[in-house]
């Protein structure tokens, strides 16, 4: 049921400092193609790309892991550079990954923070947002968020999950952070044959777009790393000054 019958990566942004950075891959799970694409436009701010992404399939131990993610550095890419590279590593090293995957992912976000802060000197005083997906086998999909960045589900194009948080949490952020913290939110969805994407994405782009909207956008388009585009475009339409990193991932059976 869960053999993989066709697979291709994805890669995952590396911390160069690209004005835009596009991609996509595919994986057949059962009945259910799994697809994603991303698109990565740097803002007018005068400062390096500060948004990193993860977009990939591995298999780990027998099972297939769809691996998404967006990170929305601030005050530098550093933190945000780090957690591209490290917090599925640690989500995956936790030991209850396999029967509590909540409790994996806050612990791993927790352990991920404090080893952000013991290296703050290298890191610098910067932080980042992270909104996080993991799918297991096609059927199982956990999304994980700390910040203002954002993760939709739509379901019979009907957006289910907003995973929009308040700015008080972040990684790093040393200065700040007796008022801020980095447990996530964490919630669950299962596939089912109504399940139609999902968008991740930084505040680039939900500060000139409502959940709704980009999922009527998105809807519209079957080639996920052209819905990636054009909801980078449309959010530089409206005048986003911010970098904009954007994942769409589409389930068809």
């Amino acid at each position: 049921m869960d053999r993989l019958c066709c697979f291709k990566p994805g890669w995952s942004q590396s911390p160069g400092h690209s004005s835009s950075n596009v991609g996509k891959g595919k994986s057949y799970q059962g009945n259910i193609r799994v697809s994603y694409g991303y698109s990565l436009v740097k803002g007018k701010a005068n400062h390096p790309m500060e948004d990193f992404h993860v977009a990939k399939f591995v298999h780990v131990k027998g099972q297939e892991l769809g691996l998404f993610a967006v990170f929305d550095g601030h005050l530098g890419d550093s933190v945000a550079a780090y957690l591209q590279k490290h917090l599925f590593a640690n989500i995956l090293k936790e030991e209850e990954f396999w029967t509590h995957p909540d409790r994996a992912i806050s612990k791993a976000y927790d352990k991920t923070d404090k080893a952000i802060l013991s290296h703050s000197p290298d890191l610098g005083r910067g932080g980042s947002t992270a909104v996080t997906a993991i799918l297991i086998n096609g059927t199982k999909l956990w999304i994980a968020n700390v910040g203002d960045s954002r993760g939709v589900v739509a379901k019979g194009d009907v957006p289910r999950v907003n995973g929009q948080l308040a700015v008080s949490r972040a990684f790093g952020d040393k200065s700040l952070k007796s008022h801020l913290r980095s447990d996530p939110d964490v919630t669950v969805q299962d596939i089912y044959s109504d399940t139609e994407l999902l968008i991740l994405a930084s505040d680039g782009l939900w500060k000139v777009m409502n959940n709704q909207e980009a999922v009527d956008l998105a809807i519209k388009i079957n080639d996920p790393q052209a819905a990636a585009k054009q909801l980078t475009a449309e959010a530089l339409d409206r005048d986003s000054k911010d970098d904009i990193a954007c994942v769409v991932i589409r389930f068809k059976a």
